[in-house]
């Protein structure tokens, strides 16, 4: 038996980084980079290493940049992160598994730590593949709170929902986290929204200056659960502008929405430590007329345009800086 699920990289619209302190935000798939796992049957149980699990170099300085743009760890410990999880889900609920052995094998085009779900979505791969090869149903609601906890639980990564919701349903997603929801029902609200809603819309990231999950949000985390009145007033403001820019999107109120992106930004600037190279990403994208605020938590930022004048301009000026810019293919699931 052969398997092949995929998962997208996601943009994250509005409101966050409130997904993983009860807020609400919106978010988006790009179909124009994926995470694609495969399994086959096989004598023994194998984790195949990718193209992007570096173990041999060229020289010292390269093993001292690489560990510097991606850390020490690459996608086999996720792959084997959500096996492990996956196992204890079915022996828990008493799911019996087939003694059939596989081999598991990951491929990712998806930009590294930019903040683009990149580590989400093979774990999130992962775990489709392996629910197709065993035969085993997840309920939608419940799998990206499994997801999440492969991360979160097997490797203590921080993590909020948002990615996992959108990369489960799929095309654009708003998403409410609110505490009596996630402490009641294990799971948010979560409701597919029409990708087609969203137009002008740009992503733009720096494939040169990535930057860990961790480094940014270990810190928020902190104050958060110390209840830093202004972290925690931070993060009532982002489930506001969400609920405000789910209102422009069904209005088709572009503009309105530019604001939203930009008051994101703003208010996360005002209880962040922000990276200098990626503010100066934002910066140059609003010099340009364009909204803009971090499409995640690395070198990515998001945002719309007016005319396609404004984003030539917008494009130009950041692809100075040697700064990625696309238009982003909205949608995908599985």
């Amino acid at each position: 038996m052969n398997v092949e699920t995929r998962a997208y990289a996601r943009a994250g619209l509005i409101g966050n980084p409130s997904d993983g302190y009860y807020g609400k935000t919106i978010a988006f798939l790009m179909r124009n980079f994926r995470a694609t796992v495969t399994m086959e049957e096989s004598d023994r149980l194998q984790v195949v290493p990718s193209e992007d699990d570096h173990v041999k170099f060229d020289s010292i300085d390269e093993l001292a940049a690489d560990v510097d743009r991606h850390g020490y760890y690459g996608g086999i410990r996720l792959v084997k992160a959500t096996i492990k999880k996956f196992h204890e889900y079915c022996r828990i609920r008493s799911l019996a598994l087939d003694d059939r052995n596989f081999s598991i094998a990951y491929h990712t085009n998806i930009p590294r730590a930019v903040g683009m779900a990149g580590s989400s979505a093979i774990v999130c791969a992962s775990m489709r593949a392996l629910m197709q090869f065993f035969g085993v149903e997840i309920p939608k609601e419940m799998l990206p709170t499994l997801v999440l906890r492969v991360e979160t639980e097997e490797l203590e990564i921080p993590a909020g929902f948002q990615d996992r919701v959108v990369q489960v349903y799929g095309g654009m997603v708003y998403m409410d986290f609110s505490k009596e929801l996630m402490n009641h029902e294990g799971h948010g609200r979560y409701e597919e929204m029409d990708p087609s809603l969203l137009r002008n819309v740009y992503v733009a990231y720096d494939p040169t200056h990535a930057e860990c999950t961790e480094v940014r949000h270990s810190r928020l985390k902190t104050r958060f659960e110390e209840g830093d009145p202004d972290v925690l007033a931070a993060m009532k403001d982002f489930a506001r502008y969400t609920d405000e820019a789910k209102a422009c999107l069904e209005g088709g109120d572009l503009r309105g929405l530019g604001r939203l992106i930009d008051a994101n930004y703003d208010r996360r600037r005002s209880v962040c430590l922000l990276n200098p190279r990626h503010e100066k990403m934002v910066e140059t994208a609003r010099a340009c007329g364009a909204s803009a605020k971090f499409a995640g938590s690395g070198g990515a930022i998001v945002g719309t345009y007016e005319h396609d004048a404004m984003f030539a301009a917008l494009s130009e000026s950041l692809e100075s800086m040697g700064i990625e810019v696309i238009k982003p293919e909205i949608g995908g699931t599985s």
